[in-house]
C-alpha cells in the first residue's frame, strides 16, 4: 500500500467538502487527477472508499476509517515540520519529559526553570499523566525522561528502566485549622474515614490510590460500614484544583488528602492545616526514570544531571 501525503490530504479534503470538485481545488490539482488518485487508492485497498451521490460523495465504512488515519498522519507530519523548523531556527535539542500530577504541578516547574535559562537552545515538552503512563511511555520511546511515584506496597514492574529516588512526595491530611485533630503530629487514614471528604476527580491517580487504601482498610479492620458510602469515603465534592480543595476544606465542607507540596502553597490563604499521614503508602517518593539501553542524547543527560543536583535543594 503506497499512499503519498497528497493522496491523504486530498481524501481529507473530499471528506470535509463533500465533493470531488471542491477537494481538487483545495489540493491544487485538476478534477481528473483527483479522480485518478482516488481510483488508485481504491485499487490498492481492494474496496470502495466513496459512494457517489447526486450532490457529491460520502465515505464508505472503509473510507471513514481511512479518513481517521489520514488525519492522524497529516497531524503528525505537521508536528514533525514544526519540530524540524525549530532545529533550523537554531534549536540544539528537544526533551520529552513526562511526570505524574504532583511532579508536573508542584516540583518540576521550579526544578527545570534554571536549566532552561542556562540552555536557551534546548526545548522541553512537559506532559502530565499517571505514573503508569510515565513508565509505559519510556518503554515505548514516547518520552526521554520521566518522574513517577508508586504504591510502596505494590510497586510496578521496572523492567527495562533505570530509576533513582528524586524527592519526597509525602501525602498529608488537609484539615480546617479548627478541626479537633489538626494539632496531631500525624494521622492514619483509619482516623479519618468517618469524615466528609472533598477530593480530586475519580480518575486521578491520587484518588484511585485513596480509594484502594479505603477499600483495603474496610476489608481488613472492624471499621463500621456506616462510615463508608458504597465501599468508599463520603465524598462531597470532586474537582481538579488543589487550591479549590483547600478552600473547601477551609470552609468545613470536608477534608482531603493531597501531596504536602500542594498544600504548602495554599495553607495560609485558605486556613487549612496539613497533617502527615502515617500510613506506609502515604510516604511516597518521586523517582527519576529513563529507559535502559541506548545512551541518552546529550540534552537529556544534561537535564537528568540538573534534576539530580536539584534534589539537594528540594524542600
Amino acid at each position: 500500500m503506497r499512499f503519498d501525503l497528497t493522496d491523504l490530504q486530498l481524501f481529507v479534503h473530499i471528506l470535509d467538502s463533500g465533493t470531488m470538485t471542491a477537494a481538487a481545488a483545495l489540493s491544487h490539482i485538476t478534477l481528473a487527477s483527483a479522480s485518478e488518485r482516488v481510483r488508485g487508492m481504491e485499487e490498492q485497498l481492494g474496496c470502495a472508499l466513496l459512494m457517489r451521490k447526486a450532490r457529491g460523495v460520502q465515505p464508505t465504512a472503509a473510507g471513514h476509517t481511512l479518513g481517521q488515519h489520514a488525519r492522524q498522519v497529516l497531524a503528525q507530519m505537521q508536528q514533525l515540520r514544526g519540530a524540524m523548523g525549530e532545529f533550523g531556527a537554531g534549536l540544539a535539542g528537544q526533551i520529552r519529559l513526562r511526570g505524574n500530577t504532583s511532579a508536573v504541578r508542584e516540583h518540576l516547574p521550579l526544578a527545570v526553570g534554571g536549566f532552561l535559562l542556562q540552555h536557551p537552545q534546548i526545548a522541553l515538552e512537559l506532559q502530565e499523566c499517571p505514573s503508569t503512563e510515565v513508565l509505559d511511555g519510556l518503554r515505548q520511546g514516547l518520552c526521554d525522561l520521566g518522574v513517577a511515584a508508586w504504591d510502596v506496597d505494590q510497586p510496578p514492574s521496572l523492567a527495562g528502566l533505570d530509576c533513582s529516588m528524586w524527592r519526597s512526595d509525602q501525602l498529608v491530611a488537609v484539615l480546617p485549622a479548627s478541626h479537633p485533630q489538626a494539632r496531631h503530629p500525624s494521622l492514619l487514614l483509619a482516623d479519618l474515614v468517618h469524615e466528609n471528604w472533598v477530593g480530586l476527580p475519580r480518575d486521578s491517580a491520587l484518588q484511585q490510590l485513596l480509594l484502594k487504601q479505603t477499600l483495603r482498610l474496610e476489608n481488613t479492620t472492624a471499621t463500621s460500614r456506616s462510615q463508608f458510602m458504597d465501599g468508599a469515603l463520603r465524598m462531597r465534592v470532586q474537582l481538579p484544583h488543589p487550591e479549590g480543595l483547600c478552600q473547601l476544606v477551609g470552609q468545613n465542607v470536608g477534608i482531603c488528602v493531597l501531596p504536602a507540596a500542594s498544600v504548602r502553597r495554599h495553607a495560609a490563604a485558605t486556613g487549612v492545616v496539613a497533617v502527615p499521614l502515617g500510613d506506609a503508602w502515604a510516604r511516597r517518593q518521586l523517582w527519576l526514570c529513563t529507559a535502559r539501553g541506548d545512551a541518552l542524547p546529550g540534552p537529556v543527560n544534561q537535564l537528568l544531571a540538573h534534576l539530580r543536583q536539584e534534589t539537594m535543594h528540594s524542600p
